[in-house]
């Protein structure tokens, strides 16, 4: 397909996606700054650390892309070895590692002087609590932008997951030097985000899927059920934002300094997770839609878990939540970057399944 091709395919959302993400921040600071009564009603609608308004939107984005799985996909996923090997190991062995490495030279020394001890601390732990929760539900949109395997991306997804559940406070603990009893983890929004993020959607799906077949045909669900939700996952992701900006938007305004010094070091490492998870799929020989949405797992963060575990041991008004609420923020646009990149070498991989 050929660049006008593409372009001639492409909906006005998808083709300035990057000036509609600027409109939507923009919207949300300003009205968390000059409407805080909009945010402040929204932010009660929230459990176990999740916001239910984003929680909904995030359903809808991905609910449309289950629909595309078969359970056939699925198990075919599962054999994809290569793929899963690299999305386990850049997770859990690399990437908490180097989150750690870049947090402290910036925060300890780059930023040295501009930061006291206590706050390049905090800072360092919000940044860990981040590294090591690798993404549950953003990582489908940012799959989507890609053309990724949908399948693979939830295997990749679950996998992690499961990880997740037994390895998020070792590292954690290694890495802040503190007893693995000191670290709690809020199970109860793991669990609810699992259910809310892969569970539901998957099996509303699949049940869709059914009915739809049964009643109609294959055709008829790729056509026209399928094809009236192409807007959706687009349309959510800018409402999400909206609402993302609006609940941190004084912050942003008050603390412009210290989210810049924050925004660097995790800048630096989401680009680099990104190069080393998609240099090794391409070293690998993996196809494009494979190579992707695993790179892009890696980069991304399960920001809700890093968010609930900062407030929950450092408070609401800590360094360390400050550092984790600004991974959330810096991370769309950031990973729209990734996604421009990811589709602009899509030639430099084979498009084999």
């Amino acid at each position: 397909m050929t660049k006008l091709e593409t372009k001639g395919t492409m909906s006005i959302f998808e083709r300035y996606l990057t000036v509609w993400v600027i409109i939507c921040m923009a919207a949300g600071t300003l009205i968390g700054r000059f409407a805080p009564s909009i945010p402040e009603f929204l932010g009660k609608l929230e459990y176990a650390k999740i916001s239910l308004p984003i929680a909904v939107l995030i359903w809808l984005i991905i609910y449309p892309m289950m629909l595309k799985i078969d359970f056939h996909s699925i198990v075919n996923a599962t054999k994809n070895v290569k793929g899963l090997t690299i999305t386990t190991s850049i997770n859990w062995l690399i990437k908490p590692f180097t989150m750690y490495a870049i947090a402290v030279l910036f925060f300890k020394y780059v930023f040295g002087d501009m930061l006291d001890t206590k706050l390049a601390d905090e800072y360092i732990t919000g940044a860990v609590l981040l590294g090591a929760a690798p993404c549950t539900a953003m990582v489908f949109v940012w799959s989507k932008l890609t053309k990724g395997d949908t399948a693979y991306t939830l295997v990749q997804v679950a996998v992690n997951d499961l990880i997740l559940l037994v390895a998020f406070v070792p590292i954690v603990a290694l890495l802040l030097g503190v007893g693995v009893s000191t670290v709690s983890v809020p199970y109860d929004t793991l669990f609810l985000s699992v259910v809310l993020f892969v569970v539901t959607p998957l099996a509303a799906a699949a049940l869709t899927r059914k009915l739809v077949v049964k009643a109609k045909s294959l055709e008829y669900l790729e056509e026209k059920v399928i094809k009236k939700f192409d807007k959706t996952t687009i349309i959510g992701l800018l409402l999400t934002l909206v609402i993302i900006f609006s609940f941190q938007g004084d912050k942003l305004i008050s603390n412009p300094l210290d989210i810049a010094l924050i925004a660097v070091p995790l800048t630096i490492q989401t680009f680099l997770i990104f190069f080393i998870a998609y240099g090794w799929a391409k070293k690998w020989k993996m196809p494009h839609c494979t190579a992707a949405p695993g790179a892009m797992i890696g980069a991304s963060n399960f920001f809700e878990l890093a968010v609930a575990v900062a407030i929950s041991l450092y408070g609401l008004e800590s360094g360390v939540t400050l550092a984790t609420v600004v991974g959330l923020l810096v991370e769309v646009p950031v990973m729209l970057m990734l996604v421009k990149i990811a589709n602009a070498t899509r030639s430099k991989f084979t498009t084999e399944n």
